[in-house]
């Protein structure tokens, strides 16, 4: 996973001049969906969040790695997820790379709602995305919060007929990660 993290640096670098500005990674996350579909609710979450921002320009990079995504209803179930719907064997991770919109200053402690800009990439197709996120600073590290949902028909995963049933259109996630300063 170290690798994640060197290419999510990397694509920082691509965006941003770097100058002194503090790196801050991802030190703990949890990252959950659920399909909640007329006759199957599906849920599965990853503990394995690859993260890191630039403080001083408000630019990140997250990355998961779709094969992370563990508590399907069965492990039938979980290998149609990595084999037919994620296709992991093409697409290994799922990346949100962008800024935040509004001007915050998150060495001061206190609760702020903002706005994540950037292009969120599922399954091979990146769209531009605006998602709310809560944070939760102590002025020394902080929490980020968000929920929203992905219509899987805008990153091209298609739902047989015959499940369809079972898999919603549109999924929910929820993101949960906490920030440290660099080494």
């Amino acid at each position: 996973m170290n690798h994640l993290i060197v290419i999510l640096i990397a694509q920082l670098f691509a965006i941003s001049s770097f100058g002194q500005e503090g790196v801050w990674k991802v030190t703990e996350g949890d990252v959950r969906f659920v399909s909640d579909a007329p006759l199957e609710r599906i849920e599965a979450s990853t503990k394995e969040v690859n993260g890191v921002m630039v403080i001083s320009s408000k630019k990140f990079a997250f990355s998961i790695s779709n094969l992370t995504f563990k508590g399907f209803n069965s492990p039938l179930q979980q290998q149609h997820f990595y084999e037919n719907y994620m296709e992991t064997h093409k697409f290994s991770t799922s990346t949100f790379v962008g800024r935040i919109v509004e001007e915050v200053d998150l060495s001061e402690a206190g609760t702020y709602e903002i706005r994540a800009k950037g292009k969120l990439n599922i399954h091979g197709v990146s769209r531009e995305r605006i998602i709310k996120v809560t944070i939760t600073s102590d002025g020394e590290s902080f929490r980020a919060e968000s929920y929203f949902t992905v219509l899987l028909e805008e990153h091209d995963i298609e739902i047989p007929k015959i499940v369809h049933q079972k898999i919603s259109e549109e999924i929910e996630i929820r993101v949960d990660v906490v920030f440290n300063p660099g080494e």
